[in-house]
């Protein structure tokens, strides 16, 4: 016959470890989660990721091998690290880790990358050519063609970091308009000359 005290003491270790278990698990699935990034697609339209069809809400994993059809692009946000945005009728391999890293593997088509966070964003090419961001430089524009990487003419807005021309009229238009309102709003009530 077992002692009553070693028999709650047993049962007392059991629910620890239990406990400890559960936690590991949870803790294991937020790595997970931290490690994925939401697709989006045009449309949202089906797109092909490691050879089966997704659609927007999906979760792109570290490794995916991302496929889009004629007319169909896709963006994937990876949270803290940026954005990765695939062109129509492009093929890449998407890798990103725990360091902030993420690095585009050009297999067919044009790519985007806009880092954000630390670690290095980079394209590249099995035949070896590779652009990577840099202090200056936090977006990334490619297609690949005869194994080069040619950039994306972009506006200087996404290759330089700094906000376009339309975006500062916007913004000029936009504070003359709302202190001219102010102004007239809060003009004197006396209508005389």
């Amino acid at each position: 016959m077992t002692n009553p005290r070693k028999r709650g003491a047993i049962k007392i270790l059991a629910i620890l470890m239990a406990v400890s278990l559960s936690q590991i698990y949870v803790q294991m699935g937020m790595a997970q989660q931290l490690l994925s990034g939401r697709l989006t697609t045009t449309g949202g339209r089906s797109i092909t990721v490691n050879g089966t069809s997704a659609a927007s809400g999906a979760s792109i994993l570290t490794g995916a091998t991302i496929e889009t059809g004629d007319g169909v692009g896709a963006t994937i946000d990876l949270g803290a690290l940026g954005v990765v945005e695939v062109d129509p009728n492009s093929k890449i391999e998407l890798t990103f880790a725990d360091d902030g890293s993420v690095r585009v593997k050009m297999l067919q088509g044009c790519a985007k990358v806009k880092k954000s966070g630390a670690g290095v964003g980079e394209v590249y090419t099995a035949e070896g050519a590779s652009e990577k961001t840099n202090d200056g430089r936090r977006s990334l524009g490619f297609c690949y063609l005869n194994g080069q990487l040619n950039p994306i003419q972009a506006s200087a807005a996404a290759a330089g970091g700094g906000t376009s021309n339309a975006v500062w009229w916007a913004v000029g238009l936009s504070i003359a308009g709302a202190v001219g309102g102010l102004a007239w709003g809060l003009r004197g009530g006396n209508n005389s000359p």
